[in-house]
């Protein structure tokens, strides 16, 4: 089953092979600070989605170059993706954003700037300075939806109701960024249907691009607790494949396909505990797709 992966498009489109450096800009979110909540996301670590970025305590163009020496074992004169992933990323004064931002973009090895936030981070301060930006170089926004379910939503504390997402997405349409949404498969109480459900809305939106990510249960998190009360199971390997399988087949060849999976920090993982061993999923899912 053929489907356009981020890979891919990165070469097509940068003529090299690019990678993602992770960055921590050292924001918050306002579903910590007290603005919507105190707790977060119920899935959320710790560090805020954002456990393989780099050291907040580094300037933006220090903690680039700690990332180069990172992958320097699996790239070779390749070129670099400045991914402000930890927390909301949009969520701070304009004029910090700035800073931060362009110490990124302006990187001789950077050849486009990710911003990780939310669709209720998005004023029009925030908006003008992402379009100027990506007059620079390309700009990606990752919107974390997650689903579409209000009930689920509500469950995980999402903190925004559907139609705010939909109002981002046209905002961020008129500015000309590159859109990717997160949605999250496995979350408790939603049927398989349900997640295709949130598949199907997201390509409909005609976004630029979909990451596919399966729930993790992390310690620390509120998720954890409820996980070991026994209030939900997480998926097996078989039945996440099933549902990739039939996530691909909907989703548009001109939608690149970010992720498949993910993984977070094996020293974290409470379950799937199978989800620890990235490239046999990995290995798997392309199987899966090749049947």
């Amino acid at each position: 089953m053929k489907y356009l992966s981020l890979n891919n498009y990165l070469k097509s489109t940068f003529g090299c092979k690019v990678y993602k450096i992770s960055l921590n800009a050292g924001f918050t979110c306002p579903n910590r600070d007290g603005t919507i909540d105190t707790r977060g996301c119920i899935f959320c670590s710790r560090g805020g989605s954002g456990d393989f970025a780099e050291d907040a305590s580094l300037s933006v163009e220090q903690q680039i170059e700690q990332g180069k020496k990172r992958v320097s074992g699996k790239i070779k004169d390749g070129k670099y993706i400045a991914y402000f992933q930890a927390f909301t990323n949009t969520y701070a004064p304009v004029d910090v954003l700035r800073e931060r931002f362009t110490q990124a973009i302006n990187h001789k090895d950077i050849v486009a700037l990710s911003v990780a936030t939310r669709p209720d981070c998005l004023g029009s301060d925030v908006l003008a300075l992402l379009q100027e930006l990506n007059g620079i170089k390309p700009v990606f926004v990752e919107l974390g939806l997650q689903t579409i379910h209000q009930k689920t939503a509500d469950y995980i504390r999402r903190g925004y109701t559907l139609d705010v997402y939909d109002r981002a997405v046209a905002d961020l349409k008129k500015i000309g960024v590159n859109i990717v949404v997160h949605v999250i498969i496995g979350l408790p109480g939603e049927t398989k249907e349900d997640m295709l459900q949130t598949v199907r809305y997201v390509c409909n939106s005609r976004v630029n691009g979909i990451k596919l990510q399966l729930l993790h249960v992390i310690r620390g998190t509120d998720l954890e607790k409820d996980y070991a009360d026994g209030k939900f199971k997480t998926l097996e390997l078989d039945e996440y494949l099933d549902i990739i399988k039939d996530c691909v087949k909907i989703i548009p060849d001109d939608i690149v396909i970010h992720r498949l999976t993910g993984d977070g920090a094996k020293r974290d993982l409470v379950a799937p505990l199978w989800s620890a061993d990235k490239k046999s999923v990995l290995n798997a899912i392309n199987k899966a797709l090749n049947q």
